[in-house]
């Protein structure tokens, strides 16, 4: 039975799960009609965080440009541009074990390709969530529906995996930004061209 979160709630991951090292978190979300003219590509990126919350260099941002993070233990599966269909929209595999010690933080956010040139925001988008599976039984252990909080924000952090006391916690966080992907990778320590 999957624990389901509320906004700036903790929960222990690997802690509750014994032995579990490799995880699936899944992010999803639905696009509301509306007569824009112009497609939604929704994506979402992982940030690999040190103790100061920054990036220690461009390979810990991983996105489906950069599929790969902390030394091969963070996988993105790729880019989904549509958004549609059940189930979650865009997948990143984590060997926990693997994770470089240096990493203190996985932060996952979603962000709209283009929000501002295209006047798309997060009020236009539903159903949004993140999840994490246990990779070898396939069960959900935590999810945290984001709700319909965000009206003008292009990006999202939607939550993170976090070190505790030798162990992974998951945190909901749910912050909208404005500014999209650019603004949340200069928050989070990359030189954004």
């Amino acid at each position: 039975m999957a624990v389901s979160l509320s906004k700036g709630q903790k929960v222990d991951l690997t802690k509750t799960n014994p032995g579990m090292t490799k995880v699936v978190v899944g992010l999803g979300w639905d696009t509301n009609k509306y007569d824009g003219g112009t497609d939604f590509d929704l994506d979402s990126s992982v940030f690999l965080l040190g103790d100061n919350g920054k990036v220690t260099s461009e390979n810990d941002f991983v996105f489906y440009n950069n599929s790969t993070g902390g030394n091969g233990s963070v996988v993105h599966t790729g880019d989904n541009r549509t958004g549609e269909g059940a189930g979650d929209d865009e997948q990143v595999k984590i060997d926990l074990a693997n994770v470089p010690a240096s990493v203190q933080r996985i932060t996952f956010t979603i962000t709209i390709h283009d929000g501002e040139a295209r006047s798309q925001n997060f009020g236009q988008v539903s159903n949004s969530y993140v999840r994490i599976l246990n990779e070898n039984s396939g069960e959900e252990l935590i999810r945290y529906d984001l709700g319909e909080d965000f009206s003008i924000e292009t990006a999202l952090v939607v939550g993170e995996l976090y070190r505790h006391n030798g162990e992974w916690k998951f945190s909901a966080i749910g912050s909208g930004y404005q500014g999209g992907l650019a603004a949340l990778a200069k928050d989070f320590g990359l030189q954004v061209g």
